[in-house]
């Protein structure tokens, strides 16, 4: 099955029950490319008031599965990092998942995460592999 449209993608990727339901939206797509945002609320906030660096993470992570699987499913992280850079001043994430290296097997992804005042916040770095199974 081959994915082509925004509303084609965004359909399958309800499926991400996790990120969905928290919020995540799949805003554009390109060639290994996703952007990704979520508004953010009280639910994602850490005891003392600043945003949980899992709703970073979690962000990220969509957004690499979206990327790398949207056009060609069966993607998955061999594993990831993430550094942050900043604190969060506005009231919106955004995840742009941009390819580095596609090989045969395996892939290299770097999500850019900036707030919607542009403050860069953090940054994930993600190898995954590509099973040569279809996953749909």
């Amino acid at each position: 099955m081959e994915l082509k449209t925004l509303e084609e993608v965004r359909h399958f990727f309800k499926g991400d029950k996790f990120a969905t339901e928290n919020g995540a939206v799949i805003e554009e797509i390109g060639e290994h490319y996703a952007k990704c945002s979520i508004d953010l609320g009280d639910r994602h906030k850490n005891a003392v008031g600043g945003i949980m660096g899992g709703v970073h993470f979690m962000l990220a992570d969509f957004a690499f599965a979206v990327a790398s699987n949207w056009s060609q499913m069966g993607s998955v992280s061999l594993s990831s990092n993430i550094t942050f850079l900043g604190m969060v001043k506005g009231t919106r994430l955004i995840a742009e998942a941009h390819c580095i290296k596609e090989g045969r097997s395996t892939n290299y992804y770097q999500i850019d995460i900036t707030d919607n005042l542009d403050n860069k916040v953090a940054v994930v770095n993600v190898t995954g592999y590509r099973k040569n199974q279809k996953i749909i």
